[in-house]
């Protein structure tokens, strides 16, 4: 018989930006809004999250134009939005620094979101599961525009929150339907 797993006792929630607009030239990177596409994808994510319970303690949210507004669409139709947090250091943040934005989270905080941009966020991700983690295949390809996932640890505080320590307990893209 294997191992009990151990409790999980925080969750971080990984959640890419949407398909932003490359049509508008004269939009500098920061400021590019999301595309259609992007819109629907927002949207349908933040009801995937709602229909699962999946509602954060906290939000630390990058600063672009993109990042803000998949966040803002994702919790249309929330009754109480929880604390969010814009911060200009997860523009672009290498997975480094958003875990060392994690780690200094307070033990209050039980589920934590980031809403971030690539290459940073899937390489964190990654970083973060251990390597006989089962559900590691499924983030080894890609991490598309609005994807999702949750990963969760047995550590009791944000600053004990190791590499590979984490177990994977979600992980969803829009192309995923309903």
């Amino acid at each position: 018989m294997p191992p009990p797993r151990e409790a999980i006792l925080l969750e971080l929630c990984l959640f890419r930006h949407a398909k932003s607009r490359h049509d508008e030239p004269a939009v500098g990177d920061h400021d590019r809004d999301l595309a259609p596409r992007g819109l629907r994808a927002a949207r349908a994510m933040g009801r995937w999250m709602r229909d699962r319970g999946l509602v954060p303690d906290r939000v630390l949210c990058s600063t672009a134009v993109r990042a803000r507004r998949t966040l803002a669409l994702a919790f249309e139709g929330l009754e109480e939005l929880p604390e969010i947090r814009f911060l200009r250091s997860l523009y672009l943040a290498s997975p480094g620094r958003m875990l060392e934005l994690v780690r200094h989270q307070e033990a209050r905080v039980g589920r934590l979101m980031l809403v971030g941009h690539n290459p940073g966020i899937h390489s964190l991700a990654l970083r973060l599961l251990a390597e006989a983690d089962p559900g590691r295949a499924a983030l080894e390809g890609k991490f598309p525009t609005a994807a999702f996932a949750r990963i969760g640890f047995a550590a009791g505080r944000w600053e004990e929150i190791a590499v590979r320590s984490g177990r994977l307990l979600d992980y969803r893209t829009p192309a995923m339907g309903d």
